[in-house]
């Protein structure tokens, strides 16, 4: 098994990672107060580690970004906030492999969910699609995106052995054990 870094196109699909606020806003082309705003009201909650007090930052999943992303393109297509809501919801239930296949069509007042083409040349001969947002291509932006954009682990990493505490008043001594250590 070979160690993935940090940074990559296919970072982050595994949950190994997480996204800061500011990178999500970057990667997704939203911005931060759109962001806090989503989180604030569970549109969009940090699946990796949400904000637990002043100082601390929300960690968002590959999956989460994707998720922004489609709810920006929503938006942007004039879908109101409350159809996005159920939409979500929808999508909540799926696993990122699933989410792939999926393409949204909507007539600005509902989203259908289609799996298969077959479904969205019925959803367009029936006349309910204007626009469709296909969720695997939502992949392919994030992914571009988060390219030359930081992630950090989603989880502290163990340390085997703690080093032995310096004495008091060493800072020069607990530095160097800091970096044995790491």
């Amino acid at each position: 098994m070979h160690e993935q870094p940090l940074e990559g196109p296919l970072v982050g699909e595994d949950g190994s990672v997480g996204y800061r606020g500011v990178t999500a806003c970057q990667a997704v082309g939203i911005s931060y107060r759109q962001l806090d705003y989503w989180a604030r009201t569970t549109l969009v909650v940090p699946s990796v580690r949400d904000a637990s007090g002043s100082g601390t930052s929300r960690l968002y999943s590959f999956r989460d970004l994707v998720v922004l992303k489609v709810v920006k393109r929503l938006l942007d297509a004039g879908v109101s906030l409350q159809n996005i809501r159920r939409a979500i919801d929808t999508l909540r239930s799926h696993g990122v492999e699933d989410l792939a296949g999926i393409t949204l069509i909507s007539d600005g007042t509902t989203v259908y969910e289609c799996r298969s083409p077959e479904e969205v040349v019925d959803l367009l001969q029936g006349g309910q699609g204007v626009f469709g947002i296909a969720i695997g291509g939502a992949f392919k932006e994030i992914q571009g995106s988060l390219s030359h954009l930081p992630a950090e682990p989603a989880a502290p990493q163990p340390v085997d052995e703690a080093p032995a505490e310096p004495a008091a008043g060493d800072e020069l001594a607990a530095r160097r054990a800091r970096r044995r250590a790491g």
